[in-house]
């Protein structure tokens, strides 16, 4: 599977906006770089929500160790994990 790395980050920064709009967030001014749980832009049941869909769209099974803010924290990380990740055959 060939992977775009800006049109993940811009699927990542989409359903980020989308989530927190669920709660009446404007996370429009997310940066690639900005730590998600910090912001403020999403709840604990939304960063989940975030999850499980990274999970099913890039059909990527994640470990119970693999969750964590160095893999999920940004789009920036969840794009370079992505990438590693189908990169490596994994």
């Amino acid at each position: 599977m060939q992977l775009d790395p800006a049109a993940v980050k811009r699927a990542i920064r989409a359903k980020v906006i989308d989530l927190a709009k669920a709660s009446s967030i404007d996370a429009t001014a997310i940066d690639d770089a900005d730590l998600i749980p910090a912001t403020g832009y999403l709840d604990s049941t939304a960063i989940l929500e975030l999850v499980v869909w990274f999970e099913g769209t890039y059909e990527l099974p994640l470990k119970q160790e693999e969750i964590n803010i160095d893999n999920l924290g940004s789009i920036d990380a969840m794009a370079a994990f992505l990438l590693s990740r189908k990169s490596s055959g994994r």
